[in-house]
């Protein structure tokens, strides 16, 4: 039962991530790409800060103790929403969430087949090649 909760969470991330492209590719054309991209992340610790101070129940003191790879993930996350800001006026939401999901396809699979960061060793198949190959037409279609 968790396990589709999950999945429909995950679908509800993904519609929430073509709006917030959507609204902050407009509010880049106004502000900025870098300034819109701090305004998220600002906006973004303020929320977050709110709901560790009543809700957290970690050590954030521990991170000086977690690998130092694992730190990364905020550099990638200001490349991905930043990226997202300038795409989307040029491109469009569909497009770019297109482009999104076939780069985030593959580095998955890549990472998934060598087992790397932690995560479980699948191989790539070649059901895994014919979705890729699959989500590579509809961009090309999309783009039409």
């Amino acid at each position: 039962m968790i396990r589709y909760f999950s999945y429909v969470l995950a679908l509800l991330a993904g519609a929430a991530l073509s709006f917030e492209g959507a609204i902050y590719g407009e509010l880049g054309k106004h502000i900025g790409e870098l300034e819109t991209s701090f305004y998220n992340f600002f906006m973004g610790s303020i929320i977050i800060g709110l709901l560790w101070i009543f809700f957290g129940k970690g050590k954030i003191s521990h991170v000086v103790q977690a690998p130092k790879w694992t730190m990364l993930g905020g550099v990638l996350g200001v490349v991905y929403l930043t990226s997202i800001v300038i795409s989307v006026p040029f491109a469009g939401v569909g497009l770019t969430m297109a482009a999104i999901i076939i780069g985030q396809m593959v580095m998955s699979m890549v990472i998934e087949h060598f087992g790397w960061l932690g995560s479980m060793r699948t191989k790539i198949n070649k059901e895994k090649v014919f979705a890729l190959l699959s989500m590579v037409i509809s961009l090309i279609l999309i783009n039409n």
